[in-house]
Formats: C-alpha cells, structure tokens, sequence
C-alpha cells in the first residue's frame, strides 16, 4: 500500500485488534426472539451496512449462553462466512432492544474504542473488500469463509488518531445523508406499484372515463356516482357488483374462444431440436407480465406442435396464467404457442385484447381468492368457462386502453429515473470511502501525532495486558481468541 498521507502508515488489521470472539453454533427456532427470550444472530443482520436486529433467530430456552458473547451497543461485527460479494461485511452496533448473542459466522473484533469506527470504515473500501474476497476460501460458490490467521492479516491505512476522529466524523455525517436519500429513494417503486395498481382499479370500474361517457351523453348530463366493483373479473354470480352506466357483466366465453395449451413431449428430440415456434412458458409469462410478447426462451418444431394438444393461436391472444404463477397475464405480438398452464383468450370484435390483459391484472388478487387449490391457487376449466367481465362499449375499451397506457408511460419514465437516481447514490458511498482514505476527504493537520506512535502505544498496551488463560473450551460459551 503506497502513496500514503503524510503522517498515515499501514499496517496488520491484528496490530488494532486486541481479540476476537466468536460466539454459538446452535439449532434455533427460525423467527427474531420475543421479549424476555434469547436469540442468536444472523449472518444476515450485519450484511447491509447496518446492524438489523430483526435478522435474529431464538435460542431454545434451556440452552446455557454466557453473556461474554451477548451483543452490546457499540460492538464492531464481522461477518466471517457468507457469499464472495458478501463475506466480511462489517458493522458498528447501535441501539438494540433484544437479548442477542454472537453466532459462529459473526465474530466480535475487539479494538480500542477511538479506533473501532475508523477499522469499521476501513473494511468496507474497495481495495479492503477485494483483499478480503481474494483471502477467503471455500469450495461452494454460495458460500465462503474467512480464518481469524487471514482477517488478521490484512493491511488497512491506519491515520493519525485526530484525522481518523475527523475523518470518521466527516464519513458519518455524509454517509447519513446518503443513507437518508437512499431510503427516500427505495421508497418510490412501491409507491409506482401502488400507482399502478390504483389506475387499473378506475380504469376497469369506469371511473377513469367517466368524462369521456358525459362528454358523449345525448343530453349532456352526468352520470351516475360511479360504484368501485371489487374485481373487473369474477367466477361467481354473486360476486357481480353494479357497474358504470352503459357497461355490463357478460360472460367472457361469448367475448372471446378459450383456449389452452400443451408442452410436447421434452423426451422426443425431433419435437424440440432446431425449433422455430414461439412457445410461451412460465418463465417467458414472468418476465413479459403486463405487456405485449414478441419471442419465447423455447421453441418446439412444428412436428412438436402437430403432435400435442397445442395449436398456434393468432397474434392478439390473452394468455392468463391459471395456475402455477398464478395471474401472470401477456398478449401474444405474433402467431405462438401456449403451455397448458395458460387460459388463452383469442377475442372477438367486441373485445380488446388490452382491456382484458388490463382487467385480469386488476382482479388478480380477487381472482387468486376465488381459485381451489391448497398449494397452488389454480382456475380450473369449468371455472374459466364461467368467468364474467366488466364490458364496457368497445370505443371506451380503446379509451380506456389510451389513458392507462399514458398513466403507465408516465410511471415507466418515472421508474427509469428512480433507476438512474439509486445507482447514482449506490455510488456515494464507495466513492466517499476511496476519497476518505486518500486523505482528502479533511484537511491534514501537520501537529498531528504520526500513525506510527499510535501503533506503537497499542503494541505497548498489549504487551501489557495480562495473558489470557487458556483452558478447555465450554460447547455454550462461545470462543475468545
């Protein structure tokens, strides 16, 4: 590590740490402990910059635990073991309101007090980070570990004690800021979801046209107060709720052929092999929710198609996911194929297919309500046979389509903004470490006491401190190196 600050040095993390604990590795239940219960901490609870209490599980109540692993309000926690982009991940301990203890995969680093948020910060920087992934060890790619020998071993910038202070200060303060604009930030998708949710709700009850209806009324007159039907699709006559004036509850069946589909046979070759229809699966419903799908991830040969129950269906088809995936809903771009997992709607004049793509996404949830199934919620044949929808004339099908897709090109822009903003911020604060620990987040002060005699003090306490006595170690107590 060169071209460091006048006055800063490098050196061993082992040369700040006095020890290091480590705590239980013990069954628990897999829920955050109540009051008055115990409970072991995850490895999750320090990976996010913030130690998060609720990521905890509950220690069985006859199990014997030492408070020398309880964690306290200003405890530096090290994650030794999780996922390569993961693994040693750091955090300082604020307040805490539940009895938790250290695990096995999270150790306590014991340093001196005026230095520990200086440590703390040091190990989240990209080139600490790097260090850190290249020296930890494990075969699985899921999961990688890191030994006390190696954590100990790793070289940070160490400042003079007054710049640590100032920079930590300094890096607080900002970093505050970042993490305040961050939650605002990741507040808006769900608000955008909500958005959306709210502009089907009025466009399949009516209430998003209702200007258009009176503006084409004979006489001028408005309408009705428009009522908020639970659900633009239902299976039961009971569960037809009045609708806006000129619309009606007609049966799907008479405004659109249903249709399923089928998987040719994956054990016959010549069915998949060099394929070159569109086949739309579960995973291509997914990814294309909400939207028009132009290509598919699969595709059967003909010789496949004409040798299962599925057929190609016409561009323009609804293809609403009745089962697994349940309510995932796309329109066919072009001439395509269906798993048998899908209801596919070809529609007639009196229906647009958006309208209906559109009215499913509204009443999925209600629709979800309304399917069997234990495991998974599923629409069966004569269920679908018997939905009923919410029509209104086809000229306000059309307008209806125009508004909401207005209302969502305005949230995808939106969104693209938002998407833009977080990785912006995601930024900060790696970019606020690097410059931190160039020296050139503070001014230097030249009367600062060198890092070096800081070390050499630290050495000297150490030296000091009577030897710990080594003994065998008790299953419930944790370990103290």
């Amino acid at each position: 590590m060169s071209g460091l600050p006048k006055g800063w040095c490098s050196a061993e993390l082992g040369s700040l740490i006095e020890r290091i604990e480590a705590g239980l590795n013990v069954k628990c239940e897999e829920r955050p402990p109540l009051e008055g219960e115990k409970g072991l901490v995850k490895i999750s609870a320090v990976t996010w910059g913030r130690f998060d209490e609720e990521q905890s599980k509950t220690l069985p109540a006859d199990t014997p635990v030492t408070e020398t692993v309880r964690i306290r309000p200003g405890d530096l926690l090290f994650s030794r073991a999780n996922t390569i982009e993961l693994v040693g991940a750091t955090v300082l301990v604020g307040n805490i309101s539940k009895c938790l203890y250290l695990s096995d995969k999270v150790l306590r680093l014991v340093v001196p007090e005026v230095t520990r948020r200086w440590v703390n910060y040091a190990m989240k920087t990209a080139h600490t980070r790097k260090v850190i992934q290249e020296a930890s060890s494990g075969n699985q790619l899921s999961m990688r570990n890191i030994s006390q020998e190696k954590l100990r071993q790793i070289n940070i910038p160490i400042a003079p004690l007054p710049e640590q202070k100032r920079i930590a200060d300094k890096l607080d303060s900002a970093l505050a800021r970042v993490d305040a604009c961050r939650d605002r930030l990741d507040r808006i998708p769900a608000l955008l979801k909500r958005f959306r949710q709210s502009i089907l709700a009025a466009a399949t009850s009516g209430r998003l046209t209702e200007d258009w209806r009176i503006s084409r009324s004979l006489d001028g007159a408005p309408g009705s107060r428009l009522p908020a039907p639970r659900s633009p699709v239902v299976i039961f006559e009971s569960d037809k709720d009045p609708l806006a004036q000129g619309w009606e509850w007609a049966r799907l069946t008479s405004l659109a052929q249903l249709e399923s589909g089928h998987t040719p046979r994956k054990s016959v070759p010549e069915y998949w092999e060099n394929g070159t229809v569109p086949w739309i699966s579960l995973q291509d419903i997914r990814a294309a929710d909400g939207t028009v799908i132009q290509d598919t991830k699969h595709k059967p040969t003909e010789l496949g198609i004409a040798n299962s129950s599925a057929r190609l269906l016409p561009a323009g088809t609804v293809c609403f996911c009745r089962d697994i995936s349940f309510g995932y809903v796309t329109i066919m771009g072009r001439e395509m194929s269906t798993t048998q997992h899908f209801a596919n709607w070809v529609c007639g004049e009196r229906l647009a297919p958006r309208y209906l793509m559109y009215a499913f996404m509204a009443g999925r949830g209600f629709l979800g309500m309304s399917g069997q199934g234990t495991t998974v919620t599923t629409i069966y044949m004569p269920a679908l046979k018997e939905l009923r929808l919410a029509t209104p004339p086809i000229a306000e099908q059309h307008e209806i389509v125009r508004r909401v897709e207005t209302f969502f090109a305005f949230a995808d822009r939106l969104e693209a903004r938002y998407a833009t903003g977080r990785k912006q911020v995601d930024q900060l604060t790696p970019a606020l470490l690097a410059k931190a620990f160039r020296g050139e987040l503070v001014p230097q002060d030249p009367d600062d006491e060198p890092a070096a005699e800081l070390l050499k003090r630290l050495a000297a306490t150490r030296a000091e401190a009577p030897k710990a006595q080594r003994g065998r170690k008790a299953a419930s107590a944790g370990a103290t190196r």
